[in-house]
């Protein structure tokens, strides 16, 4: 509590009042000497309680048996289930939440305390979630099964401070019953992702289930409080906060449909899997044999679903993981991301001119260009290896969180193919759910042709991206890095689509098609008739100069198509200047229910 006293009080009679109102009022008191002080003349704590040396009051034996039971709670599923979790490559779960929540996120197996708790788990709920399903002290229970154990249900919910932020979290115990979901611990579930969307705080899954537990199935599967209303929380929590998954087994069945509904996923290698079956139902239903790795493992969902976006090399790198990324999300929508002290980039922006070759077909690795951009060591890249065409990821600069969609020009010379469109996409609307300003960084010939990209959806997914960027209204920034064929330059944010600049570097381009194309669709019958090869090719190289002045960014700009061309070694203090000066740009959509093109 802030207090102001006169302009001429002492230090010690600020000292007495702030420590009388702590004692008072039980809270933290600054006084300050005037209204315009700046710091604090004095502070105060509030004094310990000290109890009466003559109490002699303590825990019954009422105490003492709830005690008991809470301690055999925390113990999970039966013994035996818990001494294969390590040659899984697992920690039992209330190791993991130490792990998670302990003191640095040092913690590990035997690390939590005696009620279970690791350092920042606030509290939780539910620990006695169908206690009288199989505890011994419930009046149901004739006879005590070691086997029969479901402490909690196998699940935990509860809340956490995790990295200086509150959240709330949700573990399966792979020890009962594999992790699988059954009445009590649906409702846990359900409780906490109601309470998510009242209180706007992110909510962490970490998943190790093996879907529903047929034999209950009546009590929970399709109940209007039911399993099914996990996904509709899901959605309602779409866009509301932050929604993080980490998978630890294979998550079969329903329990695969919180990973992908989460807005990240991140599977641990060796360890996670999701799919919509397990190989035993695959088997039944295709007569296909096939290993769990196979058909849902990392490498799958990483490389070709899309449904990864991280992936971890064990159990203690997913939490990393996750540390980094939270530092670049607001808790809720309508929140500004956090910002960081700003670092130089790791290379000078001195070298980018240099970096970027003049022939437009030519590659470079993006990646360079980003070092040469961003602050030090901040680009996080989510689905690096899917849609490899384009690069999306989280990075700083000068300290602000922005999200990147840039052209990458070692695979296939950038051009987009369907599941990088799909990509971007859904990057773009996950940045503008959570207020992350964009940077669109544009070096493509335009979207792929031919028969299969168009089986593989190229309209729809193309649309899809154009879509996103369209309906963004976060800040924006686009820069035109060298080629901006065809409708690439709609989806990368192009001058039609109202970011808050068009830049251009001196290697830009920006036209219908890249020259060699236009020549051959405009020229080819004209060049096709001069019969001498040297006079054909010399023709050749002067139409294709004709039409590289029409496209090139000097043209752009003489038209006003774009705001400026701005120097190579000056594009990250151009970028600093604009997102700052934009950052509280008004943006809106026109008013409607939604779009249906999603």
């Amino acid at each position: 509590m802030k207090v102001h006293v006169g302009a001429a009080a002492s230090a010690e009679e600020a000292s007495a009042i702030a420590e009388a109102m702590a004692e008072h009022f039980g809270v933290d008191i600054e006084v300050y000497a005037g209204d315009d002080a700046d710091d604090p003349l004095a502070t105060a704590e509030p004094p310990e309680i000290e109890y009466p040396l003559d109490d002699d009051l303590g825990p019954t034996d009422r105490e003492r048996a709830l005690r008991a039971e809470i301690d055999d709670i925390l113990q999970g599923g039966p013994e035996k289930y818990k001494q294969r979790l390590p040659d899984q490559g697992k920690l039992f779960v209330r190791d993991r939440l130490d792990l998670w929540f302990g003191e640095a996120g040092t913690g590990g197996p035997g690390d939590a305390d005696r009620e279970g708790a690791a350092d920042g788990v606030k509290f939780e709920d539910g620990k006695f979630a169908h206690f009288d399903g199989w505890h011994e002290n419930s009046p149901d229970v004739d006879e005590y099964d070691e086997g029969n154990r479901l402490p909690a249900d196998g699940l935990i919910t509860g809340a956490a401070e995790f990295e200086g932020r509150d959240l709330h979290f949700m573990a399966n115990d792979f020890t009962v019953k594999a992790g699988s979901m059954a009445g009590k611990g649906v409702e846990k579930f359900l409780r906490m992702q109601q309470r998510a969307l009242k209180n706007g705080k992110p909510v962490l899954y970490l998943m190790d289930s093996s879907g529903g537990r047929i034999d209950q199935q009546t009590g929970f599967f399709a109940n209007r409080e039911g399993i099914g209303k996990y996904y509709y929380n899901h959605s309602m929590l779409s866009g509301r906060v932050p929604q993080i998954c980490v998978l630890y087994g294979p998550c079969i069945a329903g329990a695969a449909y919180t990973p992908v509904f989460a807005d990240f996923t991140v599977m641990v290698e060796r360890m996670s899997a999701m799919a919509i079956a397990s190989p035993r139902m695959v088997k039944m239903v295709t007569g296909e044999e096939i290993e769990m790795n196979d058909l849902g493992g990392p490498d799958v969902h990483a490389k070709y679903s899309g449904s990864a976006d991280l992936v971890a090399e064990d159990e203690r790198h997913a939490r990393q993981l996750v540390a980094d990324l939270m530092t670049y999300l607001p808790d809720k929508a309508g929140k500004k991301p956090p910002r960081s002290d700003t670092k130089p980039p790791t290379y000078s922006p001195e070298g980018i001119d240099e970096l970027i070759p003049e022939a437009p077909n030519r590659p470079y690795d993006v990646h360079d260009l980003l070092d040469r951009i961003c602050d030090a060591e901040s680009v996080f890249e989510l689905k690096s290896e899917y849609g490899k065409e384009i690069v999306t990821a989280f990075a700083r600069i000068d300290g602000r969180p922005v999200g990147i969609v840039a052209n990458q020009p070692t695979e296939r010379s950038g051009a987009i193919f369907p599941d990088a469109a799909e990509k971007a996409a859904e990057f773009i609307w996950t940045c503008d759910a959570y207020e992350v300003p964009l940077l669109y960084l544009c070096d493509t010939p335009g979207f792929m042709a031919g028969s299969q990209v168009e089986k593989d959806a190229i309209l729809e997914k193309g649309k899809k991206f154009i879509y996103a960027t369209s309906s963004a209204t976060v800040p924006q920034q686009t820069v035109v890095v060298r080629k901006a064929y065809g409708a690439g330059i709609y989806a990368m944010g192009g001058p039609a689509y109202e970011p808050e600049s068009v830049i251009g570097l001196p290697s830009g381009e920006i036209g219908i098609m890249g020259p060699e194309a236009a020549i051959n669709a405009v020229y080819a019958n004209k060049l096709a008739a001069i019969d001498d090869p040297e006079e054909r090719a010399e023709r050749e190289d002067e139409l294709r100069e004709e039409y590289r002045r029409d496209i090139d960014i000097h043209r752009m700009a003489s038209e006003v198509v774009i705001d400026e061309i701005v120097e190579p070694s000056r594009l990250r203090e151009e970028l600093v200047q604009r997102f700052d000066f934009y950052a509280d740009i008004e943006k809106s959509v026109p008013d409607k229910k939604h779009g249906t093109i999603l």
